[in-house]
């Protein structure tokens, strides 16, 4: 029943995520009223809501346009299921916004593929990439997916090796003179981020480490359903599949070195991890499996949700 609902890529469909990811958006904002009152206010609401409606929007216009899965809503479905085992997420704008350029820097570098203008790809996506270091630094780390891209597609001209360092040169000289011009105490805030934390000591409860081992458990499945089934996936589409699979492990070495570590900074694999539940599900044509592992990812994503409110 709920393969049939979302097989389909159709406006019904899309309404339904886009309803659900409010109604859960506000569940959160309102679930704790000092926040929501002090913090918060309309002004930054609205602007959390822009970043995870265009964020969807820019998971799925990828998805689509590089073919790398059916037409199918599985993937942004996959994607608001993650965001409510970690509902943090929602009140976190930093986060939100790294991760949206972080999409747009996937979305560049999954259509180098195509080999039409690489040197331009490369370069935007490096420049994204460091845009995102802006709101947290450890998202630097995904400049490693632009050489790995390189490699697949564009590696005999030497020049798409050094426009990642032009990218950084330019965007770190915008943001120098910004913060002169405008505040200084910008470049503090970057270089307090540079420290490394690999403790997990920062859970509040047991919910939380529960939704924790929860998406780790089905992160592994997902990761190796992926491996072990890419070589009978279509060979143009490998290279990019292996994209998602280098920038789930590097979104998770994010998480695992960032200094003020909580849940929600596994963000930045969703999206990755995102595509690989939507292969495993499509890849499958057995339907009762296909409702078992949907099943399983709605009731404890709500669960969790609903446990760490």
């Amino acid at each position: 029943m709920i393969t049939s609902v979302f097989k389909k890529s159709t406006i019904l469909n899309y309404s339904l995520i886009v309803v659900l990811l409010l109604f859960f958006f506000f569940i959160y904002q309102t679930s704790d009223l000092y926040i929501t009152a002090a913090a918060n206010g309309l002004s930054k609401n609205s602007l959390l809501i822009v970043l995870l409606l265009a964020s969807f929007f820019l998971v799925n216009f990828m998805v689509k346009k590089n073919g790398l899965t059916k037409d199918s809503s599985y993937t942004i479905l996959f994607f608001l299921l993650f965001l409510l085992l970690f509902p943090s997420v929602f009140n976190n704008s930093n986060l939100l916004f790294a991760n949206f350029f972080l999409l747009l820097s996937m979305r560049r570098l999954i259509s180098l593929q195509t080999l039409k203008a690489p040197k331009e790809k490369i370069f935007d996506a490096s420049m994204w990439i460091f845009i995102a270091s802006l709101f947290h630094f450890w998202c630097i780390l995904f400049i490693v997916l632009v050489y790995i891209s390189i490699i697949f597609h564009a590696s005999r001209d030497y020049r798409n090796w050094l426009l990642p360092f032009v990218a950084f040169f330019a965007t770190a000289v915008v943001f120098v003179l910004a913060a002169l011009v405008f505040d200084k105490t910008w470049i503090d805030h970057i270089l307090s981020q540079t420290q490394m934390n690999f403790e997990l000591n920062y859970f509040v409860n047991n919910y939380q480490n529960a939704a924790l081992s929860f998406y780790v458990v089905i992160a592994l499945y997902f990761v190796f359903s992926m491996i072990v089934s890419l070589t009978n996936r279509p060979l143009i589409l490998q290279a990019s599949y292996k994209k998602m699979i280098f920038g789930f492990l590097i979104g998770a070495i994010v998480f695992a070195l960032s200094p003020e570590k909580n849940n929600a900074m596994l963000l930045f694999t969703f999206m990755p991890l995102s595509v690989m539940g939507t292969n495993n599900i499509e890849y499958s044509q057995n339907k009762m499996y296909q409702e078992i592992v949907l099943l399983l990812l709605i009731v404890g994503s709500f669960f969790a949700f609903f446990a760490q409110l």
